[in-house]
């Protein structure tokens, strides 16, 4: 007689990527105490590296953080010249905030750290594990791309292949 297969509980799924984001962002991040700035600076600049210039506003609310705290964690990039602040093209009564090409080096230095080191450990998986965490990996990005907003996934995004 064979076993019948219970469908994934979303919850325990969910759970599972939850703590593995979690444990490899604080594996992953060990490599960051090379870039020479805070998580919390180091974040900031891949929100303006990433996303583009940003309002302090916009960038606290990205940051998940009052004013007077991203405030202090600009004031500490800009004097390392990793950012600047400048008026918006559209707008010049706007002060925006913008990455310098050193901020930009710096990131990209800092993610590339980040990717050694997770290459590192998936250089020791054999090929069908990796095949699946690739596949599991797409599907993972297609549902925090879809998170972030309020549609659901299309049929055609992959999620129910």
């Amino acid at each position: 007689m064979s076993e019948a297969v219970s469908e994934p509980d979303p919850f325990d799924v969910a759970d599972r990527i939850h703590t593995a984001a979690i444990r490899l962002l604080r594996y992953v991040r060990k490599a960051d105490l090379a870039a020479g700035i805070s998580a919390p600076q180091l974040s900031a600049l891949s929100v303006l590296v990433f996303n583009g210039p940003q309002t302090m506003t916009q960038l606290a609310s990205a940051e998940q953080v009052r004013l007077p705290t991203i405030s202090k964690l600009v004031s500490d990039l800009e004097s390392r010249e990793l950012i600047v602040r400048g008026a918006d093209p559209s707008d010049r009564r706007v002060s925006r905030i913008f990455p310098t090409k050193k901020g930009r080096a710096l990131l990209e230095e800092s993610r590339k750290r980040r990717l050694t080191r997770l290459v590192d450990s998936l250089s020791r998986l054999s090929k069908p594990q990796l095949t699946t965490l690739a596949a599991a990996a797409d599907t993972v990005f297609t549902v925090a791309l879809h998170g972030f907003s309020d549609d659901k996934p299309s049929k055609d995004s992959g999620l129910n292949q």
